[in-house]
């Protein structure tokens, strides 16, 4: 509102702006081992997109000819390659170009498993494992899932609650208000783009019903009882939100990232229990 040539905001604006200025005083500088946990997290990410560029090139080289696989839904397999090593097409320009693309897949695999195995060799020194190797008793949270988010995010127990984390993530709905008129719009989107993508991969997990799989126990077997305790719970909670969001009728892709903000209080909570005290 307005009083004479002064603009006084509402109090909804005023406690925004507070709260947008607390996010920016939590933001966190990280040590030396994190910012090479990073790096290390991020190149094996930028190796994962090459990787994904390349079957896309041969892909869609493959289309342009109507070759279309027929050996099954699973592709990149051996069975895969072995089909793709007996195309034949009638120049031998052809033939080359398809031995490129196919080359160029086959790096692309190398240099991912080579990460993905200098990812898990530096797990067990650094600081931060203990916490994710609880995290990963998290339905949707494995060990590079895990890597990823401490190395972005850091010591997550410094934020006061689950909601201030959130909005530090950019999955809280962005809000203009103004006097009683409120506005919520899509997600924010600030803060760490590289965590919020793994949090609604991770969401995606919860649309089966919630059980106790072989599999989840054995992600789990280093994790401490509050963390499995923790992830049960999780697991429950959100595969039930995640079907009753679904049955309302909203969007796949609202509900992923529903349950990823909500997924952050469960990772708050494994977090605060698990890290590390100096």
């Amino acid at each position: 509102m307005f009083e004479g040539d002064f603009y006084f905001p509402s109090r909804k604006v005023i406690r925004k702006r507070a709260f947008a200025l607390a996010e920016t005083a939590r933001a966190q500088v990280p040590d030396s081992e994190q910012e090479a946990m990073r790096d290390l997290t991020r190149a094996r990410g930028d190796i994962k997109a090459q990787q994904l560029k390349a079957r896309q090139q041969l892909g869609a080289f493959l289309l342009r000819h109507g070759c279309l696989y027929s050996g099954g839904k699973s592709r990149w397999t051996k069975m895969h390659y072995n089909w793709l090593e007996e195309l034949r097409f009638d120049y031998d320009l052809q033939q080359v170009v398809l031995q490129e693309y196919i080359n160029a897949v086959k790096e692309a695999d190398t240099r991912l498993a080579s990460m993905d195995s200098l990812m898990h060799k530096a797990l067990p020194t650094w600081s931060m494992a203990p916490v994710v190797y609880s995290l990963k008793a998290l339905r949707g949270v494995d060990t590079l899932a895990a890597m990823i988010l401490m190395s972005e995010l850091g010591d997550i127990s410094r934020f006061e609650s689950p909601r201030q984390l959130m909005s530090f993530l950019g999955l809280v709905p962005s809000e203009h208000s103004s006097g009683p008129t409120r506005r919520q719009g899509a997600i924010t989107l600030t803060g760490n783009g590289h965590a919020r993508r793994i949090l609604v991969e991770s969401a995606w997990c919860y649309r089966f019903p919630a059980r106790q799989t072989m599999h989840l126990k054995r992600k789990a077997a280093d994790a401490s009882d509050q963390a499995k305790d923790i992830a049960w719970k999780a697991q429950k909670w959100l595969c039930a939100r995640y079907r009753d969001l679904s049955q309302s009728g909203k969007n796949t892709k609202v509900v992923c990232v529903a349950i990823a903000r909500e997924l952050v209080g469960f990772i708050w909570d494994i977090t605060c229990q698990e890290m590390p005290r100096v």
